[in-house]
């Protein structure tokens, strides 16, 4: 099931800047295990849920898996074919805004190559470079 807002307070957003290294949701709070962006990017709800139901599949119905990022920003799509000017595009899809440093998601009550496979699966689904880390 694809996650997005029930509602927000404005319908379009700016796109915005994304620079600098994430201050917060950059340390593993849940689980032992996690995944950690090393790039900025946006990534969208789809792209977030192919990767936790990669990790849920892989792990296969062992473990607990918490999904640290949340698509909170619309996107907007201009018609195809349509002329300059007439307002800004309708919202498309949802997008998370994540930095250098954010977890992405976090795994416990499996064994490390358990998650190291199931992570990696999961990574290779992001837009992004990752890393595995292993909290101390």
């Amino acid at each position: 099931m694809l996650s997005n807002p029930k509602r927000t307070r404005f319908r379009k957003q700016h796109r915005g800047r994304t620079k600098g290294i994430s201050y917060r949701g950059n340390r593993i709070c849940f689980g032992k295990y996690a995944l950690q962006a090393i790039e900025p990017a946006w990534i969208t709800s789809r792209q977030i849920e192919a990767g936790r139901r990669a990790m849920t599949r892989n792990v296969r119905r062992g473990g607990k898996i918490w999904v640290r990022i949340f698509p909170d920003k619309p996107v907007t799509i201009r018609p195809a074919e349509t002329r300059m000017g007439s307002g800004k595009g309708s919202p498309e899809y949802w997008v998370a805004v994540v930095k250098p440093g954010r977890i992405l998601y976090e795994m416990n009550g499996v064994t490390e190559n358990i998650a190291r496979r199931a992570i990696s699966v999961a990574a290779s689904k992001m837009p992004i470079r990752t890393q595995f880390i292993i909290s101390e």
